[in-house]
């Protein structure tokens, strides 16, 4: 993938099928990931919307601009061949999820919390036999180790680029739980962003909005439309 502010190289981009799957080429020549590896998608919405993403630079290439080919990227060059790896560190957040965590006050904002994640981790024991312990507060709670261990299993359930997806989705909105239901489809991934930000929707209604933290959050909420689209064309 080209460094920021690369000039455009290319006139005309194009996604062709291939043997396993879909490529985006650059006049002829094929994408490759920034590790070198060649760039093999397995939709071809999603080799579509990575072409798109191309075509749409002008004079400069902005990275920050290609979120598919990003997450694309991240699947080959470090999601494939890291797998296990990347397992163990998503599945790590299960231990210390955003959903266990309710406020101690006030009562509005622990009522939020509890009507938006409770939900939540009665579907995570439900449907993914993982009973987790909320508490009140920000002290650690040890959680049940066989309902991490169910955790990782529905993660190593999902194929690379499903994973990749889901190991973003977990980074951001600070929650497996979330990320799994978004993944599974039991969830809309904006509607799993609006719940992991409760406490700062909150505060701001409070006390009005900071600009840092309004900055931050849309920031967020841009790497959540990432993935979104990035899982909405792997399954088309």
């Amino acid at each position: 993938m080209a460094e920021a502010g690369a000039k455009r190289f290319y006139t005309l981009v194009e996604s062709v099928a291939v043997d396993g799957g879909y490529r985006v080429e650059l006049d002829g020549r094929a994408v490759r990931t920034p590790a070198g590896n060649p760039l093999v998608l397995p939709t071809a919405a999603l080799a579509d919307g990575i072409r798109d993403e191309w075509d749409a630079q002008e004079a400069k290439i902005d990275p920050a601009s290609m979120p598919l080919m990003q997450l694309a990227c991240t699947a080959a060059d470090r999601v494939a061949p890291n797998r296990s790896a990347i397992l163990d560190q998503t599945a790590n957040y299960g231990a210390t999820d955003l959903l266990c965590y309710f406020s101690d006050g006030p009562k509005e904002l622990v009522q939020r919390q509890r009507e938006g994640w409770q939900p939540f981790l009665d579907w995570a024991e439900q449907e993914l036999s993982a009973p987790l312990v909320a508490a009140m507060g920000v002290l650690h709670v040890p959680q049940p180790e066989t309902s991490l261990s169910r955790l990782r299993d529905a993660l190593a359930a999902l194929d690379d680029w499903n994973l990749t997806a889901a190991a973003h989705l977990t980074q951001v909105l600070g929650s497996l739980v979330l990320a799994l239901a978004v993944c599974r489809g039991r969830l809309a991934p904006v509607e799993a962003f609006r719940l992991s930000v409760i406490d700062d929707h909150f505060q701001a209604e409070r006390w009005g909005e900071d600009r840092e933290a309004v900055q931050r959050l849309r920031a967020l909420e841009r790497e959540v439309e990432g993935a979104t689209v990035f899982l909405e064309r792997l399954r088309s």
